[in-house]
């Protein structure tokens, strides 16, 4: 009995820990700042003043001065765990997911019981489109390392991965309540998918069409160099299709040409999440960048996107 009152309790504080997830990540950010802030006290004053400086930076997505003041951190004390997050996490805003990935399992091999760690390794291997099953052997075999990596990917929704992680892990009162909590959300899942796999495949048809027509439509306004038109219907287009990348790059394309360039770079960066395997369309992107950041005066970033175009595409 006291084992299932305690497995109730853990998932209890799953719920209220992954529920509200999606709403409350700028407090999470700031509850972990915080833990920052308290961990830091006892740094030298050089130490604190270029990290804290760099937490600003950050904060105004001034990316290259934060991880100039990161770097800096480095150097003065290399073995400082939060100094390589803190790089990880600037290293996913400016999508240079190889590097955030680098400094993230830097920090998670050396404290893999922090959730936060956790949390911002999957998010690099996930933003790369990488499998957790590559990269679990360098990972220590750790019971908490183990639990915080399956609720990380249970955040995500990625069930299956994190039910395949505590498959893996110790018996124990947490492990026992988050994976109720994964089999629920793969029954829910199975149910959704049956119940309206009839409808979805009807509507899936309509949609490959729809999509196709606005695709005629915006190849012929970036042949003509139509901006009005072409900014209209890809957003338009948007609505429905916020996962084809082609759109995103059309709008930014449209919102740069009209001088729109901070619009543009958010929206062309927002595309690149979705690009996977198309070198021309991702040449595109990077000469769009490129060109908006020029415009902007933003030489760094302009020649970064640059040195990515593919040449031959």
């Amino acid at each position: 009995m006291n084992g299932l009152i305690k497995i109730a309790a853990y998932s209890m504080a799953i719920g209220l820990l992954v529920n509200p997830l999606y709403a409350q990540e700028p407090e999470e950010e700031f509850n972990e700042q915080k833990s920052a802030e308290l961990f830091l006290e006892n740094y030298s004053d050089e130490f604190q003043e270029n990290f804290f400086e760099a937490l600003k930076q950050k904060g105004i997505e001034n990316y290259d001065k934060a991880i100039n003041l990161l770097l800096k951190c480095k150097n003065i004390d290399p073995g400082k765990l939060v100094v390589d997050h803190e790089l990880a996490k600037v290293y996913l805003k400016e999508k240079e997911y190889p590097l955030a990935e680098d400094y993230a399992f830097e920090a998670l091999q050396n404290e893999p019981d922090n959730l936060w760690y956790a949390d911002t390794f999957v998010e690099a291997l996930r933003k790369q489109g990488k499998e957790f099953d590559n990269a679990k052997n360098q990972l220590p075999n750790h019971q908490k390392l183990n639990e915080n990596l399956a609720l990380a990917y249970f955040k995500k929704r990625d069930y299956e991965t994190a039910l395949s992680i505590l498959k893996n892990a110790d018996k124990s009162d947490f492990a026992a309540a988050l994976a109720v909590k994964i089999n629920d959300s793969l029954e829910k899942r199975k149910d959704e998918i049956t119940s309206t796999s009839f409808s979805v495949s009807s509507e899936n048809n309509a949609e490959v069409n729809t999509f196709n027509q606005y695709k005629v439509q915006i190849d012929n306004f970036l042949r003509t160099d139509n901006l009005i038109m072409l900014e209209k219907i890809s957003s338009e287009a948007l609505e429905s299709f916020p996962s084809q990348p082609l759109l995103y790059y059309a709008q930014g394309r449209a919102l740069n040409k009209k001088g729109k360039h901070r619009e543009a770079i958010e929206l062309l960066e927002t595309g690149l999440d979705y690009l996977i395997g198309d070198i021309s369309l991702g040449n595109k992107f990077y000469q769009e960048l490129s060109d908006a950041y020029n415009s902007i005066n933003n030489s760094v970033r302009a020649n970064m996107y640059l040195r990515k175009i593919k040449p031959g595409f």
